[in-house]
């Protein structure tokens, strides 16, 4: 089935200025779903998903959060941080008048979705996170991080010589999950630099005590043998939140290359979400605050 896509952007004032930050609609109507990719990952890693559930009439955005894919990338490590990016995900329903929504992500972006959930629980309709990094990540956390961080600032001859040999690659002449890792590989060593300090020391997500005190549905996707990403974390959290439900993958590629599974268990998830009638728990659920709405990008 095809779904209808807009390309759209707003603005968010920061310590770093005034900030663009670029979006994809797909479909249409009041279910509102958004969706955020993997740490220095663009939004088009979220595509598929957003183009399954959008078939069936779910109303899907996904974003590049700050300093990722087509958004700005300013080069001060202190407006980077997963409270920051989860006020950007408020900042977008704002802009696009939604009420609420369905947030979901991977990796960083299940962090960033928990943030929404931790400071405007009223925005959030339920939570699809896939693969969250929480404590038993944070040794291959340290691994990972530290040798980019390394890279960015002190080699980063190294990011630019990687941007500019993957850069003429035609995406299209690519599979497309080969496409989303030469997007990877498009950073500026400055930004890059930025964004991994921001994150490395910084709080990564809600504390447990908060992660307990969520009582929005979620439907949490764990991987097996990934040390980045432990399926013993996503575990953890499906038994913190009280309406939680925990999805093993088969693999970490089963939701890439072999997606039906998981694709009608996130539609069938947010379906149900929007289904259900609205909390009255916590009082009414409060309107956006209207933002001047940007034009679409052609």
């Amino acid at each position: 089935m095809l779904v209808s896509e807009r390309i759209g952007q707003f603005f968010l004032e920061s310590g770093s200025g005034r900030d663009r930050l670029e979006y994809t609609e797909y479909g249409g109507g009041d279910s509102w779903v958004v969706l955020l990719p993997g740490q220095l990952l663009p939004r088009r890693m979220q595509q598929p998903l957003a183009r399954a559930l959008a078939a069936e009439g779910l109303h899907v955005v996904t974003l590049d959060l700050l300093g990722h894919g087509r958004s700005d990338r300013p080069a001060d490590p202190l407006v980077y941080s997963v409270t920051a990016f989860g006020e950007q995900v408020v900042a977008l329903l704002d802009h696009l008048g939604a009420p609420e929504a369905v947030i979901g992500g991977t990796s960083l972006g299940a962090n960033a979705a928990l943030e929404v959930a931790a400071i405007a629980p009223e925005r959030v309709r339920g939570l699809l996170l896939e693969m969250p990094v929480l404590d038993n990540a944070v040794e291959a956390g340290i691994l990972v991080c530290a040798p980019l961080m390394f890279a960015a600032r002190f080699l980063p001859f190294t990011v630019t010589g990687l941007r500019k040999a993957t850069r003429p690659v035609p995406r299209g002449l690519v599979p497309f999950w080969a496409g989303i890792a030469l997007d990877a590989c498009n950073q500026r060593a400055d930004a890059m630099g930025a964004v991994v300090h921001g994150l490395f020391f910084g709080r990564m997500a809600p504390s447990s005590r908060q992660r307990r005190a969520m009582t929005m549905p979620a439907l949490v996707v764990g991987h097996p043998s990934d040390p980045i990403h432990p399926a013993a974390d996503a575990a953890m959290l499906a038994e913190e939140m009280p309406n939680a439900r925990f999805v093993r993958a088969h693999h970490i590629l089963e939701w890439r290359f072999w997606p039906e599974r998981l694709d009608r268990e996130a539609v069938e998830f947010a379906q149900g979400c929007w289904a259900r009638t609205p909390r009255t728990a916590s009082g009414p659920v409060r309107g956006p605050r209207r933002a001047r709405r940007a034009g679409p990008l052609t």
